[in-house]
């Protein structure tokens, strides 16, 4: 007679509690709710460490209570009439990047597809320096109509379209679609610079300042038209959150789920692109901020794709800190682009060689 050995019980993983509110349900992950709130909160500090720093300094708490309607004349002109439209401006954009650089890496099931490496920064560039340099000229009367928005704008969706189409074989692979951004975001840089070859030295000069990203100049009239944007596209980026997270399993397991592959990557792109192109319009091509963003909230929380809240913080507190940065620990008042690449260009290279390590193992 002999025993059977004896059985183990299989590990059963935590449950999660599901929260339901009318027909709406959710899974509660205590990560994915406090990142946020830490995000959030770190977020408020900075801003109001931003808001006081210059030849008038004010403290934190001053700032903070003059944003709550205290403080005396001096303060309440110097914080909400001086300072507190270039912090808009910024808190607007990086969120506005943020959720962009989200939507295209979970779209695309690459670290690497954000809209400053696919060419979608470079192409909705192009049309902003396009109204510059040719608006005003009798050739490019009609563009300088258009405004620096909606050119950017227009020029974005016109690059991301020229991407999604030539990257599509029967659907989307991430590899392909880098390399083919990767490709545009090259043409487009060569656009760029024979606009500027051929512009007046006036325009030039004033193409170049727009194009190094920066929030020096930025008022209420870049702040508005972003924020009504963003009262748009916000909602439509979280509506999207099901379809994302089917998305990036793959097309098949999306289509055998229901999901019509081909309207939601469409939607996902256009939402995507649109964010990037209105942060562009406003305060000119800030790279590496959509890059790194998501990947360290992802890593943050801890979910299977990067989170589309957690992200826009993220993308607003690494803006408005690399500002703050750029203003008082500088020697000079460095634009806030430079800022953001010299702590994106690392985190690319780190990408790369990552990647290069698994594909020889």
């Amino acid at each position: 007679m002999t025993l059977a050995p004896p059985t183990r019980a299989p590990e059963r993983s935590p449950a999660r509690r599901a929260v339901r509110v009318g027909p709406f349900s959710a899974v509660y992950r205590p990560r994915q709710l406090a990142v946020p709130v830490a995000v959030l909160a770190a977020l408020v500090v900075v801003s109001a460490l931003n808001l006081g720093r210059g030849d008038y300094p004010i403290s934190v708490p001053e700032v903070l209570g003059t944003l709550v309607g205290a403080g005396d004349d001096t303060q309440r002109f110097i914080v909400l009439e001086l300072r507190a439209p270039r912090i808009a401006v910024g808190l607007l954009v990086g969120v506005a990047l943020g959720v962009s650089g989200a939507l295209f890496q979970t779209f695309a099931r690459n670290p690497l597809a954000s809209p400053d490496i696919l060419g979608v920064t470079g192409g909705a560039a192009v049309g902003a320096v396009g109204v510059i340099v040719l608006g005003g000229t009798g050739a490019g009367a009609l563009l300088g109509g258009v405004g620096i928005p909606a050119a950017a704008l227009l020029s974005g969706l016109l690059t991301a379209g020229l991407i999604f189409g030539l990257a599509w074989r029967k659907g989307i692979d991430g590899y392909r679609l880098v390399l083919v951004g990767i490709g545009l975001a090259a043409f487009a840089q060569a656009l760029i610079a024979y606009l500027l070859t051929r512009s007046d030295i006036n325009d030039a000069a004033a193409a170049n300042v727009w194009l190094t990203g920066s929030l020096n100049g930025r008022g209420w009239d870049q702040a508005a038209p972003l924020a009504l944007a963003l009262v748009v596209l916000l909602p439509a980026a979280l509506a999207l959150s099901r379809a994302l997270g089917v998305l990036q399993f793959g097309d098949d397991t999306a289509r055998a789920l229901g999901v019509r592959v081909g309207p939601a990557q469409g939607v996902v792109v256009l939402v995507a692109v649109a964010l990037a192109a209105f942060a562009v319009s406003a305060a000119g091509p800030i790279n590496f901020v959509a890059l790194v963003v998501p990947q360290v909230a992802l890593r943050l929380t801890g979910g299977s794709r990067p989170p589309v809240v957690a992200s826009a913080l993220l993308g607003a507190l690494l803006l408005i800190g690399s500002d703050l940065v750029a203003r008082t620990v500088l020697p000079d008042s460095f634009p806030v682009g430079v800022v953001t690449a010299v702590v994106g260009a690392p985190y690319l290279l780190w990408l790369l060689v990552r990647g290069r390590r698994r594909s020889t193992l």
